[in-house]
């Protein structure tokens, strides 16, 4: 089975910022969106127009090795 990193969420502007019953949000600050993905020791991270962001965030390539295969993550650094 091949899986391919999904595209980002991109935030959506509402006229009222009421939420609905069930749902949550997360305001925007500065920094970074980027989804993560690491599956078999190999770590992909790019932004949300495609940028190879593993080289800027060091860090995270080196705590990568503590999340289980196939994990995927969508957030803001």
């Amino acid at each position: 089975m091949t899986w391919t990193l999904p595209e980002p969420m991109l935030a959506t502007p509402v006229p009222d910022p009421a939420l609905l019953q069930g749902w949550a949000s997360e305001p925007k600050r500065g920094g970074f969106r980027a989804l993560f993905f690491m599956d078999a020791g190999r770590v992909v991270r790019r932004s949300r127009l495609g940028t190879d962001m593993v080289r800027a965030f060091p860090e995270i390539v080196a705590g990568s090795g503590q999340l289980p295969d196939a994990t995927a993550l969508d957030g803001v650094m």
